[in-house]
């Protein structure tokens, strides 16, 4: 049985900067799309294709905490570069994905890469926040640092195009991330005309974005940067390009425990966000230049 659309909605209005690095549209939080309906997932950014110029600055965000939840960016042009205070640091490129853990608490900054930013050119990103649990909220930070190679590549019939597993399972075939709750993360490049099917569980939240491109999904047409909200029932994801298309498919099991949330703290009560406060203006995230 197939997932039916919940609902369609088209790219926000208008973008919003973060730092001087990253031209994004937010698809969610927001009042239709609550963390609740969205869940594990908590956010959305969007860097639709933007062509930076040549800067004589490295641009991007300074240093910044964040703890309770995992950030999760995906690079499809331009690369982006990522420092943190447990002396992790990366750079990831086209095809790439940089997903941090913070967990306990960390401090990190990302900027372009400095030779990207020197001479400019279009980029093309997407952040996502996902949750964690209240067992895992005080995990030690980590990153993993995924490249396109190692990803899992599942090269779909008649030259339809692949899905690069991030995440999760793909009709049997893992994706290398690890998580701490169930979430598929698939990267979809179809050629036109191409076709894939993905069996969902039928209890997760699941959302669609098209970054690239127009395609047909579970019978509905779908325009360049249209996001769709898939209801909780059914479990197969059908998907046609009618040019060539990038799909970023997610899904998660919810988590379903209250949120607390101020700023770059995701936690379960306003008591643990103080808490959180405390130890960042006390130092116990580290230092990081």
């Amino acid at each position: 049985m197939q997932k039916q659309i919940e609902k369609i909605y088209s790219r926000p209005a208008r973008p919003g900067m973060v730092g001087d690095g990253f031209r994004v549209f937010n698809y969610f939080p927001n009042a239709e799309l609550t963390q609740k309906r969205v869940s594990p997932f908590l956010m959305m950014d969007f860097n639709a294709e933007y062509d930076f110029g040549p800067s004589d600055h490295i641009r991007g965000v300074d240093v910044h905490p964040h703890k309770g939840f995992e950030t999760v960016t995906i690079a499809y042009k331009g690369s982006v570069a990522h420092h943190d205070s447990t002396g992790n640091s990366g750079v990831i490129n086209p095809g790439d994905v940089q997903w941090m853990t913070a967990g306990g608490g960390i401090l990190h900054k990302e900027y372009h890469e400095e030779s990207f930013s020197k001479k400019g050119g279009p980029f093309e990103m997407v952040q996502l926040w996902v949750n964690l649990p209240a067992k895992d909220k005080l995990t030690a930070p980590k990153y993993q640092p995924i490249t396109a190679a190692e990803m899992g590549k599942i090269m779909l019939p008649d030259n339809g195009g692949t899905v690069n597993i991030i995440a999760g399972d793909f009709n049997g075939n893992k994706g290398p991330a690890t998580t701490f709750t169930a979430v598929n993360m698939f990267d979809i490049k179809l050629n036109k005309g191409g076709k894939m099917s993905a069996n969902i569980p039928a209890t997760h939240n699941s959302v669609l974005l098209v970054v690239e491109g127009k395609v047909v999904v579970n019978g509905q047409n779908l325009d360049e940067h249209d996001f769709v909200l898939f209801k909780n029932e059914g479990e197969e994801i059908a998907i046609t390009a009618d040019e060539t298309s990038v799909v970023l498919l997610l899904s998660g099991e919810p988590i379903n425990e209250p949120i607390a949330q101020y700023g770059p703290f995701v936690m379960n009560t306003h008591q643990e966000l103080q808490v959180a406060f405390q130890e960042f203006q006390s130092g116990k995230f580290g230092v990081l230049d």
